[in-house]
């Protein structure tokens, strides 16, 4: 495969490691990214150590005090005007980062939107943008919301129309294990259910992965994602101090019944989709756990079972198969096909 330029909307947790695990990733060149008060774009490739330097804690204003404990605790993204991306010295500060990272698309193969997706529409609404800008190529987000996936299938004849390839939820779940769940059902020709059950430890807590904590303290009972983006980062540590920093999730609101469904494998209504998150430790909590039982041409009924190692990140469950499905998504698009594709629609490439 030929080389693929790439840029990265947004420079939180996701984004940051997407440009960490890019760089052992073969033919990926990070050309741009950004977050909302600056962008680095250099078509040669971006000096990704420096811009993750930027912005994590050693830039700080303090002459470096903050910044030895941030990195001692593993870097805690900085954030204001004059902080992360635009301290970079590859960036400038700008109040319209996604329009510049368009401007510059013309020499981009690749977008990945690792966005906090805190209204329905806003990635349907940022990959409209692109398509209006005559961007011809590959759009890669790491969505959770079932009813997103809607919204950008209404919008599949626009992005035929515009040669792009959009490649919705390609992250961990969903994405991974969604797809693991399409392998897995192959055994049968019948699919009765599919449960999800996954585990995450973060241990640089809600600081460093604001827009992934808040938008699961959506699927909280009792929460809808209109509170969640309303709420203060103090009354969202109050919910986590208030579950001793372990929150349990069930019958999550989460794309990957829509993606089964869309794809052939199970109707929505058969996915179930839940798991435990622990800010207080980087151990996870529980093994994440795919489960797919159905009937076999036989008449027998069993369940396969997928399994993630527990030692395995959540970073590299999530930014490793999101380069992988990009860079499927970039075959897709190089080979003429547009559109709107799921994580059980492509595998994703090493």
């Amino acid at each position: 495969m030929d080389d693929i330029n790439f840029a990265v909307l947004g420079t939180g947790g996701i984004g940051r490691r997407t440009l960490e695990v890019s760089q052992d990733k073969d033919n990926l060149r990070p050309v741009a990214a950004c977050d909302r008060h600056g962008v680095a774009v250099d078509h040669d490739g971006l000096d990704v150590d420096e811009l993750l330097a930027a912005t994590e804690g050693n830039i700080a204003s303090d002459g470096g005090a903050t910044a030895a404990a941030n990195n001692a605790n593993g870097g805690v993204k900085q954030s204001g005007h004059d902080k992360g991306v635009a301290a970079s010295v590859q960036a400038d500060p700008t109040e319209t980062p996604i329009e510049d990272i368009i401007d510059a698309s013309d020499a981009i193969d690749a977008v990945l939107i690792a966005l906090p997706n805190f209204e329905h529409d806003f990635i349907p609404r940022v990959a409209d943008r692109f398509a209006e800008a005559d961007y011809e190529g590959v759009l890669v987000d790491v969505l959770k919301r079932s009813r997103v996936i809607d919204l950008l299938d209404e919008k599949a004849d626009t992005f035929e129309n515009s040669r792009i390839s959009f490649v919705c939820g390609a992250g961990a779940t969903p994405g991974l294990l969604t797809g693991a769940a399409a392998i897995a059902a192959q055994s049968f020709v019948e699919v009765k259910s599919v449960d999800i059950w996954w585990g995450v430890g973060l241990k640089s807590g809600y600081e460093d992965n604001r827009g992934t904590v808040r938008e699961d303290i959506a699927h909280l009972d009792g929460y809808t994602i209109e509170d969640a983006r309303e709420m203060s980062d103090e009354e969202i540590e109050a919910v986590i101090d208030d579950h001793g920093g372990v929150i349990e999730f069930e019958d999550m609101e989460h794309a990957d019944d829509v993606l089964l469904e869309r794809a052939g494998i199970c109707d929505k209504e058969d996915v179930t989709v839940g798991g435990i998150l622990d800010v207080t430790s980087d151990a996870k909590p529980t093994t994440t756990t795919v489960r797919v039982t159905g009937t076999t041409f036989d008449g027998e009924t069993g369940t396969n079972t997928f399994q993630l190692d527990d030692d395995t990140s959540m970073e590299a469950n999530v930014n490793g198969p999101a380069l992988g499905y990009l860079k499927a998504g970039v075959r897709r698009n190089r080979a003429g096909e547009y559109g709107v594709f799921g994580p059980a629609d492509l595998m994703p490439g090493f």
